[in-house]
């Protein structure tokens, strides 16, 4: 018994679109929870018309996470989506959604809506078809990705460890691969702290706070080690309160990216390790690691080179690539659940008015998770795949 094929969903190709305008126009921004909640129910009534049982976990400052389960049974998969989107309410008025021949527009269409479309569909036709799998199949749609999933952490961490597989459907790489292999990250603070005083009567008795974090920064940027894929960026720097006083304060946040533990470690100890340069200065560091890296581990490797005979099956070339962008797949990947990020629609512009998605992708993606639900069995035999080539995308 065969899956459902690229040409069925391609006749569903209408249904799809509507399904994504719907949920594009239900705008969805992290912070703003009765909106992230209105799109939560909608999915709701849409997880149950497939025959799914619905959870909603409520979460009281963020969107509440909702829960689609079905079938019984020890392993199965989980489908990893997120509600939320970066676009503020209204953008819709600037930025509407519309469709050409070949692309679809709108915030959030590419990440992720078009993941969620992508993910009912496929459980959508294999109903109908009856070919669900005979294990468990759980779709979790949590509300904060965008701002770290400091609520959902807990919850995707929980529910990946009971099952064999995690399929994240975040989008693609611009190419259509899959993601591999991401870079772990890191939101950082840097405070420099000094001494006002007024800079033309009596600057001698000042502690520059900017002029320690110029020096702090200089070595902090020292630290990025391009061959190893540690990035190190200053995003925002404030200080100061007019030009004749000298700072007392001054503050600098950072983006760090790592692709292993290992740089994460030394990093911390360089980070702990800062001490002041002017006599007087404080200087302290906060904030955190967010997300751990997500490496190419064995388990990925086996479970994207049968994704790719899959694939095959289907006349569909799966390519493989590494990203220094991160995702909810970051969490999955530590626990050594094999995980395949990145089967989400194929577009680009993401997180900017040029977000669209490619029309053929929707039909062509649904097909892949359609066939990897019905056909998927730990115990295939799979070889590694070959590395991946070196590519990267925010």
């Amino acid at each position: 018994m065969t899956s459902p094929s690229i040409a069925d969903f391609e006749a569903r190709l209408a249904q799809q679109i509507a399904l994504l305008k719907s949920l594009v126009e239900l705008e969805s921004p992290t912070h703003e929870k009765p909106a992230v909640d209105r799109l939560g129910r909608f999915l709701a009534e849409q997880i149950s018309a497939c025959r799914g049982q619905v959870e909603i976990v409520p979460q009281s400052r963020a969107g509440d996470h909702l829960i689609g389960r079905w079938g019984r049974g020890q392993g199965g998969i989980m489908l990893l989506c997120h509600m939320d989107t970066v676009y503020p309410l209204g953008t819709l008025e600037s930025m509407p959604f519309r469709t050409d021949e070949h692309k679809i527009y709108g915030p959030g269409a590419l990440d992720m809506k078009a993941g969620i479309v992508i993910a009912l569909s496929a459980l959508q036709a294999l109903q109908q078809a009856g070919q669900m799998p005979s294990t468990s199949v759980t779709l979790l749609c949590t509300s904060d990705e965008e701002t770290g999933s400091n609520s959902s952490r807990a919850l995707i961490e929980r529910l990946a460890g009971e099952h064999a597989l995690v399929i994240c459907l975040e989008p693609a790489l611009p190419d259509g691969a899959l993601k591999t292999a991401r870079k772990g990250t890191g939101a950082f603070t840097l405070e420099t702290t000094g001494r006002a005083a007024h800079a033309g009567a009596d600057p001698g008795s000042g502690v520059n706070a900017i002029v320690e974090m110029m020096h702090q920064l200089r070595a902090l940027i020292e630290l990025a080690d391009h061959a190893n894929g540690t990035t190190l960026s200053v995003g925002v720097v404030r200080g100061g309160t007019r030009s004749n006083v000298v700072p007392e304060r001054c503050i600098a946040k950072l983006d760090v990216r790592v692709v292993s533990a290992a740089e994460q470690q030394r990093l911390e100890r360089a980070f702990a390790a800062l001490k002041p340069h002017l006599p007087g200065a404080r200087v302290r560091m906060l904030g955190g690691w967010n997300r751990p890296p997500m490496p190419r581990t064995a388990a990925i490797q086996r479970a994207f080179a049968r994704a790719q005979q899959i694939a095959r099956a289907l006349g569909l070339e799966l390519r493989e690539g590494s990203t220094g962008g991160a995702s909810d797949a970051n969490f999955v990947a530590p626990l050594g659940i094999p995980v395949l990020d990145g089967l989400g629609a194929v577009g680009s512009g993401a997180h900017s008015a040029a977000e669209y998605v490619l029309q053929r992708s929707l039909p062509e993606r649904s097909a892949l998770l359609a066939a990897i639900l019905s056909r998927w069995s730990p115990g295939d035999p799979a070889p590694a795949a070959d590395p991946p080539p070196n590519s990267s995308t925010p």
